[in-house]
C-alpha cells in the first residue's frame, strides 16, 4: 500500500517530504520519500490518495487514566481548594473508589474511539479503582484490542485502602502482563507494573513493585510531585524529598517512568536526569488540578526522556500539544522555549521512548505503521520550514481524515471503524450518571 500526500513527516527532528508517500507492508513501514518515485518503483501497490493531507505518525499518549471521562461535569458539594483536597475530597471517595467494571469497560471503549479519531495511536492507561480488583484491567484489555489501537495497561496499585488491597493491586498488574504475553497474543495490548504514590504506599511496598517489574521485565510507573503534597510529606516523613528518596531505595533509572513531575526541586531535578528516569508530561491536566507548571525544558536539556500524556483530561493531542507550546514559554518569559518541533517530538517518538516502546512513533523503513493523515487546508502556504507550527497552532482532532495502527485502518473519513459512537456516548452517560449517584 502506498500513501501518497502533499506533505510525509517522518519525524519531528527531520525536513518533512513534500509530494511523499509511505510504503506500508505487513505492519510496517517498508519505505518513505518521493510520491513519484515510491509510485515508479512499486507500480502494483494499492494507492491511498491523500492529496490535500499531511501525513505523519500517529501520535504517542505516555499517560492517561481513561476511567477520567466519567468525571466531567460531576456535581460538587464542596468546592476543591487544593491539590490534596483534589484527592481526598474529590477524586478518591468520588470517583476511583466507586468504580466498577461496567464504568470501566463504557469509558474505556469512548475514550480509545476518541483518542484514534484525533490521531493517538498508542497509549499509557493507569487505573485506580480498588473496589474493582481483580480483572478490572481485563475488562480494559478487551475493550482496546477490540478497537485495535496500541496500549499499556496498569493498576496503580496503592495501600491506602489496605495492605491486602494494595497487594491485589500488584498482582493485577502481574496478570496484565502475563495477558499481553499469552500465546496468540496481538502483542498491541501489553502490561507494566505502577503503585501511586510515596504518600500512598510503603518503601518495603515500593521496593517489592520494582523489583516485580525487573523479574518480569517491564518498567515501572509512579505519579511524582503532581502538587507540593508529595515532596513535602517525604521530605517530612524520610527527611529527602521524593525523588531523593527514591534515588535512596534504587528506585530512580531507566526502568521507572515518573509521571507529572511538576514541584521538583534543583536536586530532585539532577537526579531524574543523571539516572535516566523517565517522565511523562501533562500540561493541560496540571492546570487543571493546580499543580503547577512542570520544568519540562530543564529536563528535556539536562537529557531526560520525556513524552507526552493528556492525563484522560482533555484527550485532543493537537489541544496537549498546544499547551505544552504555549505554558513553558509564559512560565519562562521565552518565545524561544519549546519550538514545535520539540513538542510534535514529545507527542510521536518521545512518548514511545518514554515507555520503553521500539520503532514506534517515527515513519520510517522498519517502523510500525502507526499514523494519522491530517488535512493540509491552513490559512497560509505550507513550507517545510513551518508545517510542524501550522500542525501544533492551527490544526486539531476534527482535521484529522485517516488513521492507522499496526498497517490496519482504524479511522477512515473521520468515522472510527466499528464503532458505535451514539450508542458509546449512551453508555457513557448511563455510567457516568451511575457512578456520580454514588458520589
Amino acid at each position: 500500500m502506498l500513501i501518497c500526500a502533499d506533505w510525509v513527516v517522518r519525524g519531528a527532528d527531520v525536513s518533512p517530504i513534500r509530494h511523499g508517500a509511505v510504503r506500508v507492508v505487513d505492519g510496517h513501514v517498508a519505505a518513505v520519500g518521493s510520491a513519484a518515485e515510491l509510485r515508479a518503483a512499486y507500480p502494483e501497490d494499492e494507492i491511498v490518495d491523500a492529496s490535500g493531507h499531511i501525513v505523519m505518525p500517529g501520535f504517542v499518549n505516555a499517560h492517561v487514566h481513561l476511567y477520567g471521562v466519567l468525571a466531567h461535569g460531576i456535581p460538587m458539594s464542596t468546592p476543591v481548594t487544593g491539590f490534596w483536597s483534589f484527592l481526598a475530597d474529590y477524586w478518591w471517595p468520588k470517583i476511583e473508589d466507586s468504580l466498577d467494571a461496567p464504568m470501566i469497560a463504557a469509558a474505556t471503549d469512548w475514550v480509545c474511539a476518541e483518542m484514534l479519531r484525533t490521531g493517538t495511536t498508542t497509549f499509557y492507561d493507569i487505573l485506580e479503582a480498588p473496589h474493582a480488583l481483580p480483572e478490572a484491567l481485563l475488562v480494559e484489555a478487551e475493550v482496546a484490542e477490540r478497537r485495535g489501537i496500541r496500549g499499556i495497561l496498569s493498576f496503580e496499585a496503592t495501600e491506602r485502602v489496605s495492605a491486602a488491597n494494595g497487594e491485589a493491586g500488584l498482582q493485577e498488574n502481574l496478570a496484565m502482563i502475563r495477558h499481553g504475553r499469552r500465546p496468540g497474543a496481538s502483542g498491541l495490548v501489553t502490561g507494566a507494573m505502577c503503585w501511586h504514590t510515596v504518600f500512598t504506599c510503603s518503601e518495603p511496598f515500593i521496593r517489592r513493585a520494582m523489583a516485580l517489574a525487573a523479574e518480569h521485565d517491564v518498567f515501572a510507573h509512579a505519579h511524582c510531585n503532581e502538587g507540593v503534597h508529595e515532596g513535602e510529606w517525604s521530605a517530612e516523613h524520610y527527611g529527602v524529598r521524593t525523588a531523593e528518596f527514591y534515588d535512596r531505595i534504587g528506585v530512580l533509572g531507566e526502568r521507572f517512568l515518573a509521571s507529572q513531575c511538576v514541584q521538583l526541586s534543583a536536586r530532585e531535578r539532577e537526579l531524574i536526569a543523571a539516572s535516566r528516569t523517565r517522565v511523562s508530561h501533562m500540561p493541560l491536566a496540571n492546570c487543571e488540578v493546580g499543580g503547577g507548571i512542570a520544568p519540562i525544558p530543564e529536563l528535556i536539556a539536562a537529557g531526560t526522556p520525556v513524552g507526552l500524556g493528556s492525563d484522560g483530561y482533555l484527550n485532543d493531542f493537537y489541544q496537549v500539544m498546544r499547551g505544552a507550546f504555549l505554558l513553558h514559554k509564559a512560565r519562562l518569559l521565552d518565545p524561544a522555549v519549546m519550538p514545535a518541533a520539540t513538542v510534535v517530538g514529545l507527542a510521536t517518538e518521545g512518548g514511545a521512548r518514554a515507555l520503553g516502546l521500539d520503532r514506534v512513533g517515527r515513519l520510517e523503513p522498519g517502523w510500525a505503521a502507526d499514523l494519522q493523515v491530517v488535512a493540509a487546508d491552513l490559512p497560509t502556504p505550507v513550507h517545510d520550514h513551518n508545517l510542524l507550527d501550522q500542525l501544533v497552532l492551527w490544526r486539531d482532532g476534527r482535521h484529522v481524515r485517516d488513521v492507522m495502527v499496526a498497517g490496519m485502518w482504524r479511522v477512515r473519513g473521520g468515522e472510527v471503524l466499528g464503532a458505535d459512537l451514539a450508542a458509546m456516548r449512551a453508555r457513557v452517560h448511563e455510567q457516568a450518571e451511575r457512578l456520580w449517584a454514588r458520589a
